[in-house]
C-alpha cells in the first residue's frame, strides 16, 4: 500500500535531531569493577546507532566506557544511517560472525532523477534526468526483478578490500576500480511511500548487500537514475531495533554502575 504522508523516517530524524550532539559532549566516566568483569565475561549489547555516527565510534564510545579490549560490532551501518547496531563484549565477539550472516532488514528512501559517485548522499548529484514521467506501476513492474537470487556489483566507494588496500582509498585515489559482482539473497523489496523525486522502501536481504546499489541499480532500471538517502535497519535475525537503546539511554544506565 502506498502513502504520501509524512514517512516514519522522516519522523524518526526530527525526534532525534540532536541526540547525537548530546552523546558526543557527555563527560566520560568508567564503570565500577565488578560490571566490568560482567561485561568481560559477554554481554551482547543492541544499539540504536545515532545519525552521523560510524559503528566504529559507538564501539569506541562502548570501549572507552566499560574500559576493556575486547568489544566489536555485528555488521557495519554507515555514518548516514540509524539503526540496529549489535555490539558484544568479552567472551561474546566470538559469536559476531553468527551475527553477521543473520539476514537484515532495511527501511529507507532514494531519491529520483540524478545518480552519485558514492551512491547515496556522501557525494555530489551529478547526470540530473527528468523523473516526472515515472509512474508507480513502472516501480512496481521492477520490483520482482529486486528480489531473489541476484547478482550485485558493490559501489566503488566500499570497505572491500583490493589486495589489502580498501577500495573507497582506490577510489579517492583515482585510481580505475571495477568491483567484482556478488552474489546476494533479497527476501523481500517493496515500495512502501512515493512522492517524488523521494520513493520509500523496505528491504529484507542477506549479509553482504550494499543497499547503496540497489537505489542505484533501481534507477538505472527505471532509466532517471537514483541515489539512496536514507536508510534505518530495523533487524538483524531475530533481534529488532524496537528492543535497542539509544546510546544515550545506554550510557544513562552505565552511569548508575560508577
Amino acid at each position: 500500500m502506498l502513502y504520501k504522508k509524512t514517512s516514519y523516517y522522516q519522523k524518526y530524524k526530527e525526534q532525534q535531531a540532536g541526540k547525537e550532539e548530546e552523546v558526543e559532549r557527555r563527560l566520560p566516566f568508567r564503570i565500577k569493577e565488578t560490571a566490568r568483569i560482567d561485561f568481560e565475561a559477554g554481554k551482547m549489547i543492541l544499539i540504536d546507532k545515532p545519525l552521523h555516527w560510524t559503528s566504529f565510534d559507538v564501539v569506541k564510545k562502548i570501549r572507552t566506557t566499560l574500559g576493556i579490549k575486547k568489544v566489536g560490532h555485528a555488521g557495519t551501518l554507515d555514518p548516514l544511517a540509524t539503526g540496529l547496531l549489535i555490539v558484544c563484549t568479552g567472551k561474546f565477539t566470538k559469536l559476531i560472525n553468527t551475527y553477521m550472516a543473520a539476514e537484515k532488514e532495511y527501511i529507507g528512501s532514494f531519491t529520483l532523477g540524478a545518480v552519485t559517485a558514492t551512491y547515496d548522499r556522501e557525494s555530489v548529484t551529478e547526470q540530473h534526468r527528468d523523473f516526472s514521467l515515472i509512474s508507480k506501476d513502472q516501480m512496481l513492474q521492477l520490483l520482482p526483478a529486486f528480489i531473489g537470487t541476484i547478482q550485485q556489483r558493490p559501489p566503488v566507494y566500499a570497505a572491500i578490500k583490493k589486495e589489502g588496500t580498501a577500495l573507497y582509498d582506490l577510489a579517492r585515489r583515482g585510481e580505475e576500480v571495477v568491483p567484482e559482482q556478488r552474489t546476494i539473497q533479497v527476501s523481500a523489496f517493496e515500495i512502501t511511500a512515493i512522492a517524488l523525486p523521494e520513493v520509500e522502501f523496505r528491504l529484507a536481504c542477506s549479509t553482504g548487500t550494499y543497499v547503496r546499489s540497489i537505489a542505484h541499480d533501481f534507477g538505472a532500471a527505471l532509466g532517471c537514475g537514483a541515489y539512496l538517502s536514507s536508510l534505518r535497519r530495523t533487524r538483524i535475525g531475530e533481534y529488532r531495533v524496537d528492543e535497542a537503546q539509544h546510546l544515550e539511554q545506554w550510557l544513562d544506565a552505565m552511569e548508575q554502575l560508577q
